[in-house]
C-alpha cells in the first residue's frame, strides 16, 4: 500500500509570485534608462572595450551600448547594425521574461532553459564566427560605426 500524496502547499498570491520577474525588470530597466540618457556615441562617457583596445578587433559585444541606445529611440535598424547578436539575445530574453511573468501570474513552473553540452557548444561557434566575421572587411556591416 502506498502512501497518500502531499499536495504541494497552497500556491502564493499573485503579488509575491510577480515580485522576481518585477525585480529583475527594474533591473534591467535602470541602467537601461542610463543607457538611454547617457550616449554612447559621445566619446568621454564610456570606458573603451579592452578587448578591442589590445587587439584593435571588435568583440561580441563591442556595440552592445550604442545598440542598447538606438533601440531605446526606436531605432530597430541602428540597433542591428550596432550589435545584431545583442538584439537577438534581447529578444530571446524578453520572450524568457514574458513566460516567466505569464507564470507568475498564472501560478505556474517559470520557463528553465536548457542549455546542454550542445548548446553551450552552438552557443560559442555562434560568438566566435560572429566576432570573426564582423572584424573581415566583408562583414563590415556588423561592427559598430568608429566613434
Amino acid at each position: 500500500m502506498t502512501a497518500p500524496s502531499t499536495p504541494a502547499g497552497p500556491t502564493p498570491p499573485v503579488l509575491r509570485r510577480l515580485a522576481r520577474p518585477l525585480a529583475a525588470l527594474a533591473a534591467v530597466s535602470l541602467p537601461t534608462l542610463y543607457v538611454s540618457a547617457v550616449d554612447p556615441n559621445r566619446p568621454g562617457h564610456y570606458p573603451t572595450c579592452p578587448f578591442l583596445q589590445a587587439t584593435g578587433w571588435w568583440c561580441p559585444g563591442c556595440g552592445g551600448l550604442r545598440c542598447v541606445h538606438a533601440l531605446t529611440r526606436g531605432d530597430l535598424t541602428a540597433a542591428c547594425h550596432d550589435n545584431l547578436l545583442a538584439v537577438l539575445l534581447f529578444a530571446v530574453l524578453g520572450v524568457y521574461w514574458l513566460r516567466w511573468l505569464a507564470a507568475a501570474v498564472t501560478g505556474g513552473q517559470p520557463p528553465r532553459p536548457a542549455l546542454g553540452r550542445g548548446r553551450v557548444i552552438v552557443l560559442v561557434l555562434v560568438l566566435l564566427v560572429f566576432t570573426v566575421v564582423r572584424n573581415l572587411p566583408g562583414g563590415a556591416g556588423f561592427a559598430p560605426p568608429a566613434v
